[in-house]
């Protein structure tokens, strides 16, 4: 599947004059980076290039081809691809069988089968690669952010919800490796996607939305055997979100208390949201492997030290006890008045220099595992210089930070992100991503 990332040369089959147009947009955005070749037989140059009436005009062998062309032409250019010898493609056009239009994608199956054509889509966005450049996605990077280059690789079957998550992810600082919306699926499904990231050296987390499974049992016994983190939402769990996943890649979506049980016994993290399964991801990418599930809180308001131990009772998480050391020498070195036990409550008027005092000592104290940091920057003597001393201490143990607020909460929050330190707004959120991660760990 390599040619679908990294190819030396692309045909774009479709290419319109019109800069609006699917074509265009995915020729102009791959011609940066690679040897591309329009195809239109109505067209004879496009951006300053020569354009080729058939694929069978090109003179160069191809990688790859990417085809826009409408539904109905669509047979008839596959099997121009394979006479040409194209291996890959990448099928962007809708109107199969998403539409009830079964017997048209059941002849592109068949004409991607006589030429031993492997295929992505149709009906999808194609492939996004932030370390190779390219980019098949035919929504303009005016409207979507491209992520930069990172560890994480996502698998859509909805393009929606992918182009949406990118765009969103990209503004948050989210590095990718790799994007793949697969549509239809109709000879390249999910799990050859997983198969082929789970032996990819760029991919270090795979995150997928999928609505249905081509192949369940197969989709198992692969990411059984992936040692990497597999983190999954199943859009359709309602019988009316099913219903709906009929009319949109076609796909079956099943009950989903099967996938909840399958994906446990395969290592599969099952997250409820499509936000959860960012934010699990990010403490895979930023945090060192714990060693073990014992939780240290540390926080500056009271009432959301409490809440924020609640969660951790309610869903399973145990405190960590303090130990003698410590608690010994954070009596003697902040004011009586101060908190010293689990939570650490720093109180209203904390310093930076005092939650440096009392991450250190939690970081050094062996009966912890992870700190749970609450900073409520609405607190007077709490600035920016809270951010180099979080990003100090953090490495030794998992440090996960809570922070509420409005803009400057948000402006600290993001200075914290961009230094690996992963923030959340509020307690349950961050216990609940917590605790999935730790599962992960068998804790």
């Amino acid at each position: 599947m390599q040619n679908f990332f990294t190819p030396k040369t692309i045909a774009v089959i479709g290419v319109s004059e019109n800069p609006q147009k699917v074509g265009h947009i995915i020729f102009r955005n791959l011609c940066k980076n690679f040897q591309t070749f329009p195809v239109n037989p109505k067209v004879r140059s496009i951006l300053g290039e020569k354009v080729y009436a058939l694929v069978t005009d090109i003179p160069d062998s191809i990688d790859l081809g990417i085809i826009a062309v409408p539904a109905r032409n669509t047979i008839r250019v596959v099997r121009d691809c394979g006479r040409k010898g194209i291996k890959h493609l990448i099928i962007i056009s809708s109107g199969f069988k998403e539409v009830g239009n079964d017997r048209l994608e059941y002849e592109l199956e068949k004409a991607l089968a006589e030429y031993k054509i492997k295929c992505l889509g149709p009906n999808c966005l194609g492939v996004f690669d932030a370390h190779s450049g390219l980019d098949s996605l035919f929504l303009p990077p005016a409207k979507l952010t491209r992520p930069h280059a990172g560890g994480i690789s996502f698998i859509s079957q909805s393009g929606a919800v992918g182009s949406a998550v990118l765009d969103l992810l990209a503004d948050e600082a989210f590095g990718f490796a790799k994007f793949i919306s697969y549509g239809n699926g109709v000879n390249l499904s999910e799990t050859d996607i997983l198969d082929y990231l789970g032996k990819d050296p760029q991919t270090k987390v795979i995150c997928m939305y999928i609505e249905g499974l081509h192949e369940g049992k197969r989709f198992l016994t692969v990411a059984k055997k992936i040692k990497k983190p597999i983190i999954v939402m199943k859009g359709g769990k309602a019988e009316k979100g099913a219903q709906a996943t009929l009319s949109h890649t076609g796909s079956l979506a099943g009950a989903y208390e099967i996938y909840k049980g399958a994906f446990k016994q395969s290592g599969v993290i099952l997250s409820e949201s499509i936000e959860e399964v960012f934010d699990i991801a990010k403490l895979f990418v930023t945090l060192p492997h714990p060693k073990g599930k014992k939780v240290q809180v540390i926080t500056n308001g009271g009432g959301y030290g409490i809440l924020t131990v609640d969660e951790l009772e309610q869903q399973g998480l145990p405190l960590a006890e303090m130990g003698d050391k410590t608690r010994k020498f954070l009596q003697h070195h902040v004011p009586k008045i101060v908190t010293v036990a689990n939570p650490i409550d720093l109180l209203g008027d904390a310093t930076n220099e005092r939650y440096g005092l009392a991450i250190k000592m939690c970081m050094d104290d062996k009966n912890s595992d992870l700190i749970l940091l609450i900073i409520l920057h609405q607190t007077p003597f709490i600035d920016e210089k809270i951010v180099p001393i979080v990003k100090k201490h953090a490495g030794k143990k998992p440090i996960i930070v809570i922070s509420t607020g409005g803009k400057q909460s948000r402006f600290l929050s993001r200075k914290l992100e961009a230094l690996d330190i992963p923030v959340f707004s509020f307690p349950r959120e961050a216990v609940s991503v917590l605790k999935k991660w730790l599962e992960y760990f068998h804790y």
